[in-house]
């Protein structure tokens, strides 16, 4: 189970959602999925947003972090079958004697401004950049920000030691 900040404990909801980047002129789609803390569980570059994508974005985040109880989402049916499709593959998987539980979802665009605010520092830092010119380097330039952003939320490990400064912890993750 993923660590909130500072080693707290293991938060069982997610928000999962994906917003749109601009990559010469083609739309392409950055996943993204956090806890209920506000932690980023996973995030992940897609040059499509189909079911395909969203599964492939969803099994990552469940092989690292493991299984939530909840997931929020907005209307996507694109993400409700991914989610319900990952679940059936994982229960099958899941060696134990004991039922697992299936993940509930939640469709509340309400509920999913998280995600949405999530998204907006992403979108603050890219917009200045006039939008990307390749696909490899977009999806590194949106790696790099998510760290950053990973790192204002204090969220790694040694976060909770005052005295790193980000340029340090930045050098610590990519050790």
């Amino acid at each position: 189970m993923p660590e909130s900040s500072c080693g707290v404990g293991a938060v069982h909801i997610w928000h999962m959602d994906e917003t749109c980047i601009n990559v010469r002129g083609r739309w392409t789609y950055l996943y993204g999925a956090i806890d209920s803390n506000g932690d980023t569980v996973e995030f992940w570059f897609s040059e499509r947003r189909n079911l395909t994508a969203a599964k492939r974005f969803l099994r990552k985040a469940l092989k690292r972090h493991g299984r939530p109880e909840r997931i929020v989402i907005d209307g996507s049916q694109t993400n409700r079958g991914a989610i319900l499709s990952c679940d059936a593959t994982n229960q099958l998987e899941y060696r134990s004697g004991r039922k697992l539980k299936p993940i509930r979802i939640r469709q509340s665009a309400y509920l999913n401004k998280r995600i949405e605010q999530d998204h907006r520092a992403i979108k603050r830092r890219i917009r200045p950049m006039l939008g990307f010119k390749s696909i490899p380097s977009t999806r590194v330039i949106l790696g790099g920000i998510e760290m950053v952003h990973m790192m204002r939320k204090q969220q790694a490990k040694y976060a909770c030691n005052r005295q790193l400064s980000l340029a340090d912890q930045f050098e610590l993750l990519a050790a």
